[in-house]
């Protein structure tokens, strides 16, 4: 079988993971072949996501390169075992290949989906009308066509996240999000009764961090950090309007970590969160 010309986000994913414990080992490629006794190529291949790697391979991998990490090894198993496409896809070939990876990020997150904002409402939570208003922005603009389907994308996402009461978002948004008026006043104002709504839905927590918190939390950019089945399969997502940078690293992973747990300090609870969203809502002037 040829190899893959375009490896999955979770692709390329399995591939990091294999090759960091190939190198825990102090293995290069060709000595992990060598104990194999396959072709050098095809470690590449697996380690950079354009080969397949099944449940068995990857048991030898770790008994080769003596990894004890029995549930680290299960879960990259269940990695191999998801080949449905995801809903994404038809957006294939029509907006670029990076947020396609954002839903499938969310998609395969197997604990709490956790998201950081400081200048705008999380994308998983933002109506169509804002979101439109904020992809208008865009510069160079967006042709009308693209416009409606970069909004029509981001609108399923949301759509997957409240269609799925078992997946789980943890939201923590900067007061100052909640002033800034992407499509306009009204727009704004039905985008924070939505919060109000969804934050009353069982799968979805938003705690507002207030401009009278005594510090600020830690890094400006908009952050996902998603659960994995286990905390070596952690991942962070920055969003940008290039689209998203991920980070799977195990110190940068850490670092992030932290960073959530400082957010999650100076957030208000859910309920004064929900009283600061409707204020605010009620203050707004056109």
């Amino acid at each position: 079988m040829p190899p893959r010309r375009h490896p999955s986000l979770r692709q390329r994913r399995l591939g990091a993971e294999l090759r960091r414990i190939r190198e825990a080992a102090g293995l290069n490629g060709p000595q992990l072949a060598k104990i194999l006794d396959i072709d050098v190529s095809q470690v590449s291949q697996m380690e950079s996501g354009k080969a397949g790697v099944s449940r068995q391979r990857i048991r030898a991998i770790a008994g080769a390169c003596k990894c004890l990490n029995d549930p680290l090894i299960e879960a990259l198993g269940n990695m191999t075992q998801d080949r449905n496409k995801g809903w994404w896809e038809e957006y294939r070939g029509v907006l670029h290949s990076a947020f396609l990876e954002s839903a499938e990020h969310e998609e395969f997150a197997a604990g709490p989906i956790k998201v950081w904002t400081s200048t705008f409402v999380p994308g998983l939570l933002q109506t169509g009308d804002y979101a439109k208003g904020m992809f208008s922005r865009r510069i160079p603009s967006l042709s009308i066509h693209e416009l409606d389907l970069h909004t029509a994308f981001r609108t399923q996402r949301r759509n997957f996240l409240m269609r799925n009461p078992d997946k789980k978002l943890e939201a923590y948004i900067h007061e100052s999000s909640l002033l800034t008026r992407y499509g306009g006043t009204q727009t704004l104002r039905q985008q924070l009764g939505c919060l109000i709504e969804d934050s009353h839905r069982g799968n979805v927590s938003i705690r507002v961090v207030p401009f009278k918190a005594h510090t600020y939390p830690g890094a400006i950019e908009s952050l996902i950090f998603s659960i994995g089945e286990v905390p070596e399969l952690d991942t962070v997502e920055l969003e940008s309007s290039r689209g998203p940078i991920f980070f799977d690293a195990p110190s940068e992973i850490e670092s992030y970590r932290a960073i959530f747990q400082r957010i999650e300090k100076a957030a208000l609870s859910e309920e004064e969160s929900r009283e600061l969203i409707g204020e605010t809502a009620q203050n707004l002037k056109d």
